[in-house]
């Protein structure tokens, strides 16, 4: 993760914009110690929205309460397969770098 202060934007520009462009980062911004914004190339935005745009299709197609239902039924199931936090990270992490 590349964190800078937000006066390295006008300061450090054509770093920012390389590492956003050419090493497919997004930098993250602070101001005054603190999270104020990321900067990230427009080709890498549009990935995203179109990412969050399938999800939100998906869910808006399926009802609530049978997500619910089919949730409890998998938990009550001893054959469920349960992932620790390291688990997820590490296949989702395959998955992204599956798509570049």
């Amino acid at each position: 993760m590349n964190i800078r202060p937000v006066s390295d934007l006008r300061n450090k520009f054509p770093e920012i914009e390389n590492l956003v462009l050419k090493e497919d980062e997004a930098v993250y911004l602070t101001k005054n110690g603190y999270g104020s914004m990321v900067v990230m190339s427009i080709d890498k935005y549009s990935q995203m929205v179109d990412e969050n745009e399938a999800i939100e299709k998906h869910f808006n197609n399926q009802n609530i309460d049978e997500l619910l239902e089919q949730s409890e039924k998998e938990i009550k199931n001893p054959n469920t397969k349960y992932y620790s936090t390291k688990d997820v990270t590490e296949i989702v992490g395959r998955i992204l770098n599956a798509k570049k």
